[in-house]
């Protein structure tokens, strides 16, 4: 069962151990492993893992761990993908609120699954979108 979508940092700060991820966030993630839940990860992630390696930002093996993570059978982490109906469901978050690209298909996926996203994003966070931080 999907319980939570992952925004971009969330899963790469979580593969990466990274200590910006916050202990509420990891400890949300670890529990939903151990009760075999699964996160969900927008395709938009993985474009975005490419971006971000390819300016630099981030590892060069970064879309390479990230897939390697969604390939685990029974993995805590599952792709979920860019659709019609996710994007319809974007269509109900205003973009005043989310104005970024990535972050409204994050959300709106988040939306379509009836989870929160677990995001440090300002915007997100402060908007309609429940969120785990």
């Amino acid at each position: 069962m999907i319980v939570a979508i992952a925004d971009t940092h969330t899963i790469l700060w979580y593969l990466f151990g990274d200590s910006r991820l916050s202990d509420t966030a990891k400890k949300y993630i670890d529990q939903a492993s151990s009760h075999h839940d699964q996160i969900g990860v927008s395709s938009i992630t993985l474009a975005e893992a490419l971006y971000l390696a390819e300016r630099k930002r981030v590892p060069s093996d970064t879309l390479s761990r990230l897939i390697q993570a969604l390939r685990v059978p029974g993995g805590v982490f599952i792709e979920i993908p860019l659709d019609s109906l996710v994007i319809q469901y974007m269509e109900k978050i205003l973009r005043d609120q989310v104005p970024e690209l990535p972050d409204r298909i994050i959300a709106g996926t988040a939306l379509y699954h009836a989870v929160p996203v677990i995001s440090r994003d300002r915007e997100i966070r402060a908007s309609s979108i429940e969120t785990i931080w």
